[in-house]
């Protein structure tokens, strides 16, 4: 038996004693009740829950989940103020966030790991593909320090392609964003001048001149397809959508690799998540690891009314196993089975109110 089939049977297992311990009209049985729930937040993992939840709802029809993609700190902001039924967060929740909303709401907040991808780096020059981008180019383009595309450090690392001479144009987020957070997080690991200065947020302090900020990474995409000479950074999701090349880039072992589904799995493998689930990956070590990885995060509550807890703990359980077969093909990283199992647990450990 696989391990995704084994840990489906032990939690069905599981949540059928929980259920049966409800009161009696309460819990899954009944089928007949549609059960709403709402979640809103990241942009990163947009493409890959509305999938998630299309597909779940056509097997279970009385189930129905609605998602906004409005941004991570959208999402945070949502959860905090208790208007969504989960939110979700490429940057997960500080210690002082899940504090507030547990004092604000009297309930806590589990953040849960549910699909790992890559930030990738879009660019728009006519004929070029196959761009290499070295660590310290992609910081000092982003400092403001490169910002022409005929650079010597760009030139030098690209010598079989003939850059054009034409200034670079810098599309960023103009909304608090995970893709953000895992970018700046990324960018200070490999620069002392970044970590020192606009450092490692949502929503950083731009510094490059002439700076274009777009909302979502749909936005950005758009923003980078419609403007010539620009460079951007969007889950590789978008990148693909929107048909945009990305560049190849440097890792910590210095080798310039794509953001392709198993250089993202090499970046994940060999991680043990700590006890909240909360782990960053700024620069993965490994020499086919790509450099730009994130998990990204579900918010859950601790409890929940009890029909919303079924029905959200047979989501979530269902998007930890059979869904994660959606993922490759949206441009995400099925995650890693050990971290599918621990994720599992927790969503077992959420109670009704």
């Amino acid at each position: 038996m696989s391990f995704r089939k084994s840990a489906l049977s032990t939690f069905v297992a599981s949540t059928l004693v929980a259920s049966a311990m409800l009161p009696s009209g309460c819990g899954p049985s009944q089928d007949s009740a549609e059960v709403s729930l709402s979640g809103s937040g990241a942009s990163f993992p947009s493409p890959l829950y509305t999938t998630w939840f299309g597909e779940y709802r056509k097997a279970h029809p009385t189930v129905r989940i609605d998602y906004t993609s409005k941004g991570s700190s959208g999402g945070i902001k949502d959860v905090m103020e208790g208007v969504v039924d989960f939110g979700a967060s490429d940057a997960a929740m500080t210690d002082a966030e899940l504090e507030e909303v547990a004092r604000l709401r009297g309930r806590g907040v589990r953040m849960l790991p549910m699909t790992a991808g890559a930030v990738v780096i879009v660019y728009n020059l006519a004929g070029v593909s196959g761009l290499r981008i070295p660590r310290e180019t992609l910081a000092s383009i982003y400092l403001g320090e490169i910002t022409r595309w005929d650079d010597p450090r760009l030139v030098a690392a690209n010598p079989d392609i003939a850059l054009p001479d034409l200034a670079i144009t810098e599309v960023h987020r103009a909304d608090g964003s995970g893709t953000t957070y895992a970018f700046t997080n990324h960018l200070a690991s490999i620069s002392d001048a970044w970590a020192n200065g606009p450092g490692v947020t949502t929503s950083p302090n731009w510094p490059a001149e002439g700076g274009i900020g777009a909302k979502k990474n749909d936005g950005v995409a758009a923003m980078v397809k419609q403007t010539p000479g620009a460079i951007g950074y969007v889950e590789l999701s978008f990148a693909n959508q929107s048909g945009l090349p990305t560049a190849l880039l440097q890792n910590r072992a210095g080798k310039f690799v794509p953001a392709a589904i198993p250089n993202i799995q090499a970046a994940l493998a060999g991680t043990e998540l700590p006890a909240n689930l909360r782990l960053f990956l700024p620069d993965p070590a490994g020499a086919d690891s790509y450099p730009i990885v994130t998990y990204t995060w579900l918010l859950a509550y601790e409890s929940y009314p009890a029909a919303k807890l079924a029905a959200l703990q047979e989501v979530l359980k269902w998007c930890l196993t059979d869904g994660q077969r959606f993922s490759e093909r949206l441009g995400y990283a099925p995650l890693p089975d050990a971290v599918a199992s621990r994720v599992i647990e927790v969503v077992g450990s959420l109670h009704a109110e």
